[in-house]
């Protein structure tokens, strides 16, 4: 049986810009259930981004930094994006990874994309695998002046994404992603 596209049960009637910064852009549609009730749907445009697991035998690197939409600072893989469309999406992780982290990789491996939050974003994660990881200097960002590279064994970190320490769902799906690949390679 061939694959079939069902028809989206969502029409836009109108569409129009709320906000823009560099970083995003906020838009309100106007729209048309299939059951023929209207609605509106608010929706968060954001560039391309990556998440990186840069993994070296037993251990793993984070980067801690404050977020400020929760008040708190948060452990997560390196991840992030340039604002810039059409971007290579392994250069990014590149990038990113020497960026946040101060490392560079021999080796990336694409292990998928990920729709971040689809319920109000539109923005698309992809996951790469860094190994062969040689120090370099880092280039943070000016919004990441505080951020702090850590490097854990792997038990610890899995540890920590069980009990709470690490809450970020980009990087939990990052990490079934990567186990889900690793179970597929020839031993």
């Amino acid at each position: 049986m061939p694959d079939q596209v069902s028809p989206p049960s969502i029409q836009t009637l109108s569409s129009r810009e709320i906000y823009r910064n560099p970083w995003m852009r906020l838009r309100e549609d106007a729209i048309l259930r299939s059951n023929g009730k209207e609605g509106i749907y608010g929706v968060v445009e954001k560039e391309d981004c990556a998440i990186i697991l840069p993994i070296d035998g037993d251990r793993i690197w984070l980067i801690e930094q404050f977020r400020y939409t929760i008040g708190e600072r948060a452990l997560e893989l390196p991840q992030g994006g340039w604002e810039t469309a059409g971007v290579d999406p392994e250069e990014l992780a590149r990038g990113e990874l020497k960026e946040e982290t101060g490392l560079a990789a021999a080796s990336m491996t694409y292990l998928g994309m990920q729709w971040i939050a689809y319920g109000f974003t539109h923005q698309r994660q992809f996951v790469f695998l860094a190994t062969g990881l040689s120090e370099t200097e880092k280039d943070p960002d000016p919004e990441e002046h505080d951020l702090v590279v850590r490097s854990f064994s792997i038990t610890e970190f899995e540890t920590m994404l069980l009990d709470g320490t690490i809450r970020d769902s980009c990087t939990h799906a990052a990490w079934g992603l990567y186990l889900v690949w690793k179970s597929r390679q020839p031993r």
